[in-house]
């Protein structure tokens, strides 16, 4: 259960349906990332609140690839290890700017609701 510390959320909560490709998509919008970088930085961006777990990810990255919107390379991490790092296409980035549209709108609407508006 997540709890209200000020405002910020604590505690851990299942990413909403649909939202994975979005967080993906807008984490590797700096540059190019492996998959546990980009694992870590949804968790330490969203203070801790959000993780994407292994069993979720890779699965994502794969279909992101397949989709043209994300491309793939062999390269060496920070740690010395052969990792694939993931960075945007320019279809990707196309992508990332109408799912944000998408994802806003879908939120003030919930929000307006939930005001009861």
């Amino acid at each position: 259960m997540s709890k209200r510390k000020g405002n910020t959320l604590t505690g851990k909560i299942e990413l909403p349906q649909g939202t994975l490709d979005l967080l993906i998509l807008r984490t590797l919008l700096p540059g190019a990332q492996h998959g546990w970088a980009i694992s870590e930085r949804v968790q330490q961006v969203s203070s801790e609140v959000l993780s994407i777990q292994q069993g979720s990810l890779y699965p994502a990255l794969h279909r992101l690839e397949r989709r043209g919107w994300i491309k793939a390379k062999w390269g060496t991490s920070e740690n010395n290890r052969k990792a694939k790092f993931y960075e945007l296409t320019r279809s990707g980035k196309q992508q990332l700017e109408l799912e944000t549209e998408t994802w806003r709108k879908l939120t003030l609407a919930v929000e307006q609701i939930l005001e009861g508006a």
